[in-house]
This record gives C-alpha cells, structure tokens and sequence, in this order.
C-alpha cells in the first residue's frame, strides 16, 4: 500500500515540479510576516539589556560601557524574542533574508547613539511674599 502512496507523490512531482527553490540561486519569497534578520535603530536604544538576557542562542552581547550593541549572525535563530521584550522598540524584524555566506565574517557591531534626555528642573517658585 505504501508503494501507491509513493507512486501518487512521484507522479505528482513530475507534473507540478519540484516544491522548493533553489536558494540562494533564485531569491526566496517574501511575505508581510517573513523574518529576514533582526535590525537596531541605535538612536532609540538605551543600552537595558533585556534583548541579550532573553536570547536563547547568546547571539546578542550588549556592553553598556562601550555603549555597543552586537549580534553573531551565525548564532542568530531569527526566533523574534529579542523583538518582542524591547522596552523602547528598537528591535525589529527585517522582511529580507540576509545573503548566505560560506565562513563567519564576524559579529555586527552597531554604536549606540541615543543620548539620555535631561531632566526638566521643577520650576522655581517666582513669587515670594
């Protein structure tokens, strides 16, 4: 019985073509819930950590001192968590795929470059009696 469900499938292939592409060769598709990779906008980061403690492959190392935020692509799941735990929403998932490469270049490394607002003094009191 197993042969007949075998013989529909190779039938099936011959006459529809194969189900997959041929990646990278010929770009992969895009839809509005793909995720690529993650992007930083460095001016909305203030430096909490909170993406480095909630990814679950220590892709993502941030150096508060050095004011540097950095991801190794190669460890990168692509599995949102960093996104979603942001306070200030600076993470985002990117629709397009990053390019294959065959040997690690490296970690991205991104300045951060958000400047803390300063405090409003309390007014002072101009009437004195």
């Amino acid at each position: 019985m197993a042969y007949f469900e075998m013989a529909k499938t190779v039938v099936k292939s011959l006459i529809n073509g194969p189900s997959t592409i041929r990646y990278p060769a010929e770009p992969a598709k895009e839809y509005p819930i793909s995720r690529g990779h993650v992007t930083i906008d460095p001016a909305r980061c203030i430096s909490c950590g909170m993406c480095m403690r909630k990814c679950p492959a220590d892709a993502i190392c941030v150096k508060r001192d050095e004011k540097l935020w950095e991801i190794d692509l190669f460890k990168c799941h692509v599995c949102n968590c960093c996104v979603e735990v942001c306070p200030v929403h600076c993470l985002e998932m990117d629709t397009d795929y990053r390019p294959a490469f065959s040997k690690h270049d490296g970690v991205k490394v991104v300045k951060i470059t958000y400047v803390k607002p300063e405090k409003k003094k309390p007014a002072e009191d101009k009437s004195e009696k």
